[in-house]
């Protein structure tokens, strides 16, 4: 059943793109610090505060849109074998009753009313106006669907999922053909909805997602704490207490709300209870069986996001037909937001979804399986464009691909294994400044630093200078010979490029908790004082090191404030002469001078929006505090816009605040307050929560506050404590 909200696209529209979401983070300010000879951090300037903004991106250009006109569907209903409706909405050729086309769906939670409005607009009217039925369903319990807030991608989720594709193929405009396309969370679901294979279902694109929900989303790196997970916690506790839209659901709306609100779990405190790789996290990750997928599967991904090393993974284990696209991109699809340059997506989108869903020969799967940009210069803060080229592989591992291997020694990096010699790093716990955030949307503060004010408090290994440009696709690897003095330690390894004048810029880097050496689901806690081989495999990358230039390994026991601290300081002795470093050195393949280029990045046109009131600089700011030895992040956000489509007022705060002492790593800490107000005439809705995490040696301190306000009234207010014990992380 389609409801009264209905209109027309029109193709090529004059509305203004306008900003493509509400970012977090759109201006900054920023501090910087050099590392002094005796490790004290000192503030280059103390007494001012440099605001930097982005340079304004160029307007979208408006995609040519197909010959079919479109009609848009504000908000279908569809029913779940329990009664639950899903709430969808929907853009439909208009003449698909009389000449019935593929599906597409893009399955998440994150609100088609009115937060994630405009950023479905930017694809879906597309392919929609090429012949496709373009669905885009609230997940149950948010947005405007029935039922209450449940965790990440749990079975019911996928459950629906399949009834919503069985839905599709049921409908008279529908041939029977589905794809499925997201990024992150979608591109998650796509290729969870894939492994229970619903015959109807043929081919997915997933975007910036994973195999392995452990070992590469939004919670552990390498069997550590990430930092972005409280992030993202913050963010996903607050979503589940936003209320479904009365302009949708009716008057049922607050009932609707309050039912939400209180079933809504803090669900940040399951993901810490399990630290492991137990059943909770193989749930949902394909890894697990990857013959379970037999549709077609194209992964997609940017070197600057953390989920880019999981695009060569699915490339290596995957039994289905697929294809894999790395470009330098951060979190996003590859037709903008990010960092440069950007591909006409679109069309690429296009091929992919004719070939599969229509038969048509577009020559896709005619193509190497793997095409990625390979960087002329490592991506870095303020850069919003890395130079490079193009380059594929036919197949993926490449057999063409072979490790040059170098010895770390008491010299260096050398092609030549030397005497054994001992290396010995002190604890300090705020190494990791020069880290980029977790997942990257401001390019001028969450890219990598320039590494030395990290590289002087690590173990370095130098080698000599090139003498010819150095061509690396794939995961590095680090064995190292070592040893720790407490039974829980963690290892930080960066590859950095270090130029001339000693600027050193980081190429990829990795994570491994010490006690999951040999395997993430089982730990073994440290002997103090022994001595260990362990393989560190690096995050893939695909760059060229220049000649003239170095390569710099560098290790250390700490990364603040992307990865969580140990429960206590750590030494770590390396023994230099028995280490390696191998390199997957990439040969010059002639054929990918002939390359098509992709076209200009060009997106549909999103409905009209109104930006609101935000403050000139959103600041980020690091303190060093010279007498505690403390140093302090502090972040902070505050938007407000309007979609005239649904004269809904949209308004949005951020706010964060962590530190660390540098000898102590119990002393680590962070706070998230995150709101959300939605309005439109007397509806008047606040959201708020408050996320708060600390450590002892022995446990987690997690607590999680949250409100809800009607028209400025308090209606709901709950509190969350948790002690969780600490297992060897």
């Amino acid at each position: 059943m389609v409801d009264k909200f209905s209109r027309p696209v029109t193709k090529n529209s004059s509305a203004s793109a306008g900003a493509l979401d509400s970012m977090i983070e759109q201006a900054i300010t920023r501090r910087d610090f050099v590392e002094g000879a005796n490790s004290l951090l000192l503030a280059m300037s103390t007494s001012a505060l440099v605001g930097l903004s982005a340079p304004a991106p160029a307007a979208d250009a408006l995609a040519r849109m197909g010959s079919r006109k479109v009609r848009e569907i504000e908000n279908v209903w569809i029913p779940m074998s329990d009664g639950t409706r899903i709430a969808a909405r929907m853009w439909l050729p208009d003449d698909a009753d009389q000449e019935p086309v593929p599906a597409i769906m893009e399955y998440i939670p994150y609100r088609k009313r009115d937060i994630y409005r405009t950023s479905d607009e930017k694809m879906l009217p597309y392919l929609a106006s090429y012949g496709y039925a373009c669905i885009r369903p609230d997940k149950r319990g948010y947005g405007d669907s029935d039922g209450v807030p449940q965790d990440e991608y749990v079975k019911q989720e996928q459950d629906d999922g399949l009834e919503i594709i069985a839905w599709l193929t049921k409908q008279r405009w529908c041939t029977g053909k589905v794809g499925m396309v997201g990024i992150s969370w979608g591109g998650f679901s796509a290729l969870q909805i894939a492994a229970r294979r619903p015959p109807a279902l043929k081919a997915v694109m997933t975007h910036c997602s994973s195999d392995d929900r452990y070992r590469d989303d939004a919670h552990y790196t390498g069997g550590c704490i990430n930092g972005g997970m409280f992030t993202w916690g913050s963010e996903w506790t607050t979503n589940g207490l936003l209320p479904p839209d009365p302009a949708i659901v009716g008057d049922r709306w607050r009932e609707q709300w309050l039912q939400r609100l209180n079933n809504l779990d803090f669900f940040l405190g399951d993901w810490l209870t399990h630290q492991h790789r137990d059943a909770f996290w193989k749930h949902g990750s394909i890894a697990e069986d990857y013959g379970s997928i037999t549709c077609g599967v194209y992964a997609v991904g940017g070197w600057a996001d953390h989920y880019s090393r999981t695009v060569p993974r699915m490339l290596a284990n995957l039994k289905c037909p697929r294809k894999g696209l790395i470009g330098p991109w951060a979190h996003w699809y590859p037709y903008g937001r990010t960092i440069g340059p950007y591909i006409d997506w679109l069309t690429e989108a296009l091929r992919w979804w004719d070939y599969w869903l229509k038969g048509m020969d577009t020559g896709i799967m005619s193509e190497p399986m793997y095409r990625v940009w390979m960087q002329a210069a490592p991506a870095m803060r303020g850069m919003h464009s890395v130079p490079g080229r193009w380059v594929t592989e036919v197949t993926w591992p490449s057999a063409r691909i072979k490790p040059t291997t170098y010895y770390l020694t008491s010299l260096g990096l050398e092609r030549q294994a030397g005497p054994e010699a001992i290396r010995t790093l002190k604890p300090l716990q705020t190494v990791g400044m020069t880290a980029p955030r977790r997942t990257p949307f401001d390019m001028d503060t969450d890219l990598p630093a320039d590494q030395r004010m990290d590289d002087v408090r690590s173990l370095t290994f130098d080698s000599a200078p090139l003498a010819d440009d150095l061509e690396i696709l794939g995961a590095p690897v680090v064995r190292l010979d070592l040893m720790v003095d407490k039974p829980t330690a963690f290892l930080i390894v960066r590859l950095n490029e270090v130029e001339p004048d000693g600027a050193s810029k980081r190429l990829t880097f990795g994570v491994l908790n010490l006690t999951h050496r040999n395997g993430h689901e089982f730990p073994e806690a440290l002997g103090p004082g022994k001595r260990y081989r362990v393989s560190v495999q690096l995050h893939d990358c695909g760059q060229v090191v220049k000649a003239g230039n170095r390569i710099r390994v560098a290790t250390s026991t700490a990364y603040w404030p992307m990865i969580w601290p140990s429960p206590e300081p750590v030494r770590l002795t390396l023994y230099a002469g028995r280490s390696e470093l191998d390199l997957p050195e990439r040969p010059p393949r002639p054929q990918d001078a002939q390359l098509k280029p992709f076209g200009a990045p060009t997106v549909a046109s999103p409905s009209d929006r109104t930006t609101g009131s935000s403050p000139p600089a959103n600041p980020k700011v690091l303190e060093w505090d010279i007498g505690a030895q403390k140093l302090t992040f502090r972040a902070s956000s505050d938007s407000s816009w309007r979609i005239n489509a649904t004269e809904t007022e949209i308004s949005h705060s951020y706010r964060e605040v962590s530190e660390i002492v540098e000898n102590d790593p119990t002393s680590a800490r962070i706070e998230i307050r995150k709101a959300y107000g939605l309005k439109r005439g007397n509806w008047d809705t606040r959201s708020e929560s408050i996320v708060r995490m600390s450590l002892t040696k022995d446990d987690l301190l997690l607590t999680g506050d949250v409100k809800a306000y009607e028209g400025g009234k308090e209606i709901f207010t709950k509190i969350w404590n948790h002690k969780i014990r600490r297992q060897l992380v």
